[in-house]
């Protein structure tokens, strides 16, 4: 793969965040709410005190002014300062994007584990009792919302068979082996609940792509040429038929996000979409721009990643 096309995708994705930032800033900066609302309520606050604090920190700038002096200090590794935690917002991230990208991680690993076998499977024996079955599931797992299986399986495992802690604990006491297990053991319920709800959309989307691709005649021919079936299906049709499975991966990246701000919730994992839905319920500006930012690149990151895969998987396609 050039090394030209990698360059000029990444130099795409630079306008492409300057853009996103932009929207993101404005919005935030014309919604209502003030992170200093509670001042206006609070007695024991001077009214020169909140006159102060709103020019220390430019509330009262245009939205332009703004942004480029958040822009500026960003750029400088100044995320800004969260007013409810009282620490930089950057090291707040910091703290809780690797438990969120684990969590998203292993659950884009299951979903995809899972749903490129038995979409093929499903493929390779239409309208079987296996396809059937699989269609089924694939419809009952996608239409089901993360809160409510997140929830069920806290009853079962949790509530009812006492088999898997409910609440995401980040100060396991133990080392070694056993602290290993235990962070297993804390993750396998938040993973399924994204990991099979992703799943279930891929299941469909595999089943119907290899059925696209099986009926081509490069297929038929392969299959003439005396190559046994396994052969054929593995070499000849599953590589073409995840082509467009790799673009869906990374188009959902923004549900999966959204998905795993609920799941967080449920499961009181210490993430940045519970850090995200806190400081959206305290009205903290400067943590919702810089998690929203960062969801934001990781969306990015993952589609540069998807073209590249993109390309490895179709030599075909001309890089200019």
């Amino acid at each position: 793969m050039s090394r030209t096309y990698i360059l000029r995708r990444v130099l795409i994705a630079i306008p492409s965040l300057l853009g996103i930032s932009l929207v993101l800033y404005t919005v935030l900066a014309l919604a209502p709410g003030d992170p200093f609302g509670e001042l206006v309520t609070n007695p024991n606050v001077p009214p020169e005190v909140r006159i102060a604090l709103r020019e220390k920190f430019g509330l009262d700038d245009p939205v332009w002014i703004r942004y480029v002096r958040w822009l500026s200090a960003m750029l400088q590794g100044d995320w800004g300062f969260s007013f409810v935690s009282r620490m930089d917002v950057d090291d707040l991230i910091l703290q809780r994007l690797p438990t969120t990208v684990a969590v998203i991680g292993a659950a884009q690993l299951l979903a995809i584990t899972v749903a490129i076998p038995i979409g093929v499977l499903a493929a390779t024996r239409p309208y079987s009792v296996f396809d059937q079955i699989a269609n089924t599931l694939a419809f009952v797992g996608f239409s089901l919302p993360t809160f409510f299986t997140g929830l069920l399986l806290i009853l079962i495992f949790s509530v009812q068979l006492d088999w898997l802690p409910f609440v995401y604990r980040s100060d396991v006491q133990a080392t070694g082996w056993k602290w290993w297990w235990e962070q297993f053991r804390q993750s396998i319920m938040p993973v399924t609940v994204l990991g099979l709800f992703q799943g279930a959309a891929l299941v469909r989307y595999v089943r119907s792509s290899v059925l696209d691709v099986i009926k081509l005649d490069y297929v038929t021919t392969a299959r003439s040429k005396g190559i046994g079936e396994p052969k054929v299906i593995t070499k000849h049709v599953v590589r073409n038929a995840l082509i467009p499975v790799v673009t869906l991966v990374a188009l959902q990246l923004p549900v999966v996000f959204g998905g795993a701000i609920v799941t967080e919730q449920i499961f009181r994992i210490p993430g940045i979409g519970s850090l995200l839905i806190s400081a959206i319920l305290a009205n903290d500006t400067p943590v919702i721009m810089g998690v929203t930012f960062v969801f934001s690149c990781l969306v990015v990151a993952f589609n540069l990643i998807a073209d590249i895969v993109y390309g490895w998987l179709d030599p075909r396609i001309a890089f200019r």
